[in-house]
């Protein structure tokens, strides 16, 4: 399925971005990665604020495809784009989705579901999902990163 038929079935809308959103949205990638870092968070903290990093990265990677994930199933939306936006692995999509959940579930169910090592983890692979996201922009809409 492409972002096509996503936006044809009303899952996304189309969308002209700018290089200013896109900024946007990296800086407020780039902020929950380094508030992530802060060691006297606990880690459910960090888990959310990391989480918030992916999805503003995954966002401005389905803006720049001229895309916006409309309100209903956002955040599933944001990361599933990132199939068709990135190319990333499946692996990628489905690690992002279990710790959608564990969100989820640390926000509005329990607390310290989660242990300080796997925080840390967490907050290094959405460090790496934002370099892959500043590589595909600058490769892919270089006019949206100059």
């Amino acid at each position: 399925m492409s972002l096509k038929i996503w936006a044809d079935n009303g899952w996304l809308q189309t969308h002209e971005t700018t290089r200013a959103e896109i900024s946007e949205l990296m800086a407020v990638a780039d902020r929950g990665l380094r508030d992530a870092r802060i060691e006297e968070l606990s880690p459910d903290a960090r888990i959310g604020l990391a989480y918030q990093a992916a999805l503003a990265a995954g966002a401005a990677a389905l803006a720049a495809a001229g895309y916006r994930a409309m309100r209903e199933r956002h955040h599933e939306r944001v990361i599933d784009s990132l199939l068709h936006t990135l190319r990333a692995e499946a692996r990628l999509v489905s690690e992002l989705h279990r710790w959608r959940r564990a969100r989820n579930t640390m926000t509005y169910e329990r607390l310290g579901t989660v242990t300080l090592p796997e925080a840390g983890k967490f907050v290094e692979f959405v460090e790496g999902l934002r370099g892959r996201v500043t590589n595909w922009l600058a490769k892919e809409h270089p006019k949206l990163t100059q």
